[in-house]
């Protein structure tokens, strides 16, 4: 969930045809650091066939025979165009990944290799990307013009949709939310370093290790993500204050982007996500950070789940 970009090569045989046009059916795969998820789905988002696969960590040419096997028996049809949602993003300045966590797909002309390997058109995208993708099409945020679409998993990631097209902006980071300074918070202890090399990053606070890290530093125990939130629906002391310090900080970030972006949804989705709380206090939370009189977006639960992901990756095609 870091820099983005959405690219697509058109040329000879792998352009769309007429068939595909008249079936309008499109492959999704997201590729994660531990499995490979592919989908096919009709014009209408129907699903027509789902298989799962295990990635083979740390090999490039593992990786791409993988997906190549996971594409044919989703459709053997060469015309039957595939989209990829991947961890990092296309460099802007040279066909090669970058800023990939899985790291044997860093600096390997991947969107190259995969025309080459499947014989078949190719989209790729960020994998947050694919997820706001997704939930502006056909999902949670489909009733929304401007939508903003947030993972809050491992890391903090975004994307941007508009009209139901996916923008990816000039230095392909629009959405990259995650990787702000935090904004001014009282009572908040700063001095937190991110893997991007700054301090205080959003997704240092907001991630689910950020949330446990505030636990820990809080009550001296360790915890995950999701028994905090179970022990603050609870009345846990400890677990209340971590989670409403957190739910500042969230609304005050979000602020940020809302205040810039003014979407009509922000669709939430990762691990996090599937807390309750943040879609009864953030709100009114949000009413003392956004620069408005009243915050008329909405902030929903993502309708498709983990499935997300991969369905916004086939949508990279229209």
């Amino acid at each position: 969930m870091h820099l983005r970009l959405m690219t697509r090569l058109f040329h000879g045989k792998n352009s769309l045809t007429d068939q595909q046009h008249d079936t309008g059916h499109r492959i999704g795969i997201d590729l994660g650091g531990t499995k490979i998820e592919g989908i096919l789905i009709d014009a209408a988002g129907q699903e027509l066939k789902r298989e799962r696969r295990e990635t083979p960590q740390g090999d490039y040419d593992g990786t791409l025979e993988a997906i190549k096997s996971l594409a044919e028996y989703l459709s053997a049809d060469p015309a039957v165009p595939v989209g990829i949602g991947t961890p990092g993003s296309l460099s802007r300045v040279s066909p090669l990944m970058r800023n990939a966590n899985s790291t044997c797909l860093n600096d390997r002309p991947l969107l190259e290799d995969l025309q080459s390997h499947l014989n078949r058109p190719v989209s790729m995208a960020n994998d947050a990307d694919c997820f706001a993708l997704s939930e502006a099409t056909d999902g949670a945020g489909a009733a929304g013009k401007v939508v903003f679409g947030v993972i809050l998993g491992t890391g903090v990631g975004g994307g941007i949709v508009v009209d139901r097209k996916l923008v990816s902006g000039i230095n392909g980071i629009s959405g990259e939310w995650g990787h702000n300074p935090l904004p001014f918070i009282e009572g908040f202890t700063r001095g937190r370093e991110c893997f991007c090399g700054r301090q205080d990053c959003i997704e240092t606070w907001l991630a689910g290790p950020g949330l446990a890290r505030s636990y820990h530093e809080h009550s001296g125990d360790e915890r995950t993500p999701e028994q905090i939130a179970q022990l603050a629906a609870g009345g846990d002391n400890a677990s209340s204050e971590v989670m409403s310090a957190y739910l500042d900080a969230l609304a005050a970030s979000l602020s940020l982007v809302i205040n810039i972006l003014d979407p009509d949804m922000v669709v939430l989705g990762g691990g996090l996500s599937n807390i309750d709380l943040l879609y009864q206090e953030l709100p009114g939370r949000l009413d003392h950070h956004v620069f408005s009189d009243h915050v008329a977006t909405r902030v929903v639960r993502a309708q498709h789940g983990d499935s997300s992901g991969v369905r916004g990756a086939a949508w990279l095609w229209p």
